[in-house]
């Protein structure tokens, strides 16, 4: 199934699902997916860093990709991150992404460690390789974690210039700003202006223009309780809805962190094992209840959507 561009809405990231000996459960990835589409998601983003796509295998990153592309079966359009820092083993990933359905691919500039980074001009011709490959449309990923420097101007240029790159998912610090900017120098070029971080800025990013969101898994209706009133033009109730769900929205981003959503989908019965991959680790039981407990108390769909 197709599905009407521009996207727009709320499109959270995906967990992916392991069994308590960390290996993959791909019949719990199947049950995320239905919680995360009967609470609201407009889309879907799986392999993100809220994944832990950097624990898993190239092998494990196909079966994942296909497994959720093919149980998702067109009811909601599916981003693949398919972030690696070799232009041909992204673009590789991006077109095997393609093949198999997805609706449009995530990508870092390329990266790895806390120094190897490319120039400017390395960028420009990763992105327009990776563009050449397919034609579906790319989103740049501005996250803190790449260390690039992607100015607003550098941004509205690439999105001018590289036909596919015309979605932006914006988590750096004065997001709004930058969006803000953005919008101004790119225009009908920047076809995706989004939110990131969990939604942490989510009001001061939709004042700002941006028309999707990427947030965690967990609580999909919750960031729909306050986009669509804001879509509508009632942004008192959007304001509304943000600072009651900010507590929770706040605690997943400074407390729990990318355990969350798969915290959240265990005690709710959505899946049977919260299981991180080794090295990672759960947060302190403490920090956990804390979590479920704001989670409780804003009746978020995931504490009883499996039970």
């Amino acid at each position: 199934m197709s599905h009407k561009r521009p996207y727009r809405g709320v499109y959270p990231v995906a967990p992916t699902i392991f069994h308590a000996d960390g290996t993959l459960d791909l019949d719990g990835q199947r049950r995320c997916l239905d919680f995360m589409i009967d609470a609201g998601s407009h889309g879907i983003c799986i392999l993100a860093n809220f994944s832990e796509q950097f624990v898993l295998s190239d092998e494990e990153r196909d079966q994942v990709t296909e497994a959720s592309l093919k149980h998702v079966a067109g009811r909601v359009p599916v981003i693949v991150t398919t972030t690696h820092f070799a232009t041909s083993v992204c673009a590789e990933r991006s077109r095997r992404a393609q093949d198999l359905g997805a609706a449009m691919v995530m990508v870092m500039p390329p990266y790895h460690g806390a120094t190897f980074r490319v120039p400017e001009e390395a960028v420009t011709s990763f992105f327009q390789k990776l563009s050449d490959a397919i034609s579906i449309p790319i989103m740049i990923q501005d996250a803190p974690v790449a260390g690039t420097p992607l100015p607003a101007a550098y941004l509205a240029k690439l999105a001018r210039e590289v036909e596919n790159v015309s979605y932006f998912k914006i988590e750096t610090q004065g997001a709004a700003t930058k969006l803000r900017t953005l919008i101004e120098l790119g225009g009908d070029a920047i076809e995706g202006p989004w939110d990131g971080e969990e939604a942490i800025t989510l009001m001061p990013d939709l004042d700002a223009g941006a028309t999707g969101a990427m947030t965690g898994g967990g609580y999909p209706d919750g960031i729909r309780q306050i986009l669509d009133p804001f879509v509508a033009g009632d942004r008192p109730a959007a304001m509304r809805a943000y600072e009651r769900w900010l507590p929770l929205i706040n605690y997943e981003n400074r407390q729990c962190g990318i355990a969350s959503a798969k915290i959240l989908m265990r005690e709710g019965g959505v899946i049977k094992s919260d299981a991180m991959r080794h090295p990672l680790a759960l947060p302190h039981p403490a920090a956990q209840a804390g979590l479920i407990e704001l989670a409780r108390e804003r009746d978020a769909m995931v504490l009883r959507w499996g039970k």
